[in-house]
């Protein structure tokens, strides 16, 4: 069994689209029209190519419900890592992008959050330094 689709609500697929691809550097993987949405895809051009991000719209009363208090209870609905979140928060920041959490230590590893604009919290991460 293997993860190759990861699904995430969004309240507007072509912004969440913009956002991944434009802010965050993933990279679109498929468009394909399926009604009034569509089937919309991305990956990450650091990771393996079969592993997509779904971007499922919050069209459903209870995926906004659910989407809504998730956010609003600061909950990260996802996490990336990150090999340098120093600078990856600063290059973000440059973007624009308002964090709800700065770099911070957490345990072994350091964390920050951000709102990605189509109603979720993104936690970024960096992992232990592994020591030589």
């Amino acid at each position: 069994m293997k993860i190759k689709l990861n699904s995430i609500f969004v309240d507007d697929q072509d912004k969440a689209l913009a956002f991944y691809t434009d802010v965050l550097g993933f990279k679109k993987s498929k468009e394909i029209p399926m009604g009034e949405f569509k089937w919309l895809t991305v990956i990450s051009p650091e990771g393996p190519s079969d592993v997509e991000r779904v971007f499922e719209p919050n069209a459903n009363p209870a995926a906004k419900t659910f989407q809504e208090a998730i956010f609003k209870q600061g909950i990260p609905i996802t996490a990336f890592e990150v090999d340098d979140i120093d600078a990856e928060a600063k290059r973000l920041k440059k973007k624009g992008l308002q964090f709800t959490m700065n770099p911070t230590e957490a345990g072994p590893v350091k964390i920050a959050i951000f709102a990605d604009t189509c109603g979720n919290l993104i936690q970024i991460y960096q992992p232990p330094q592994k020591k030589s």
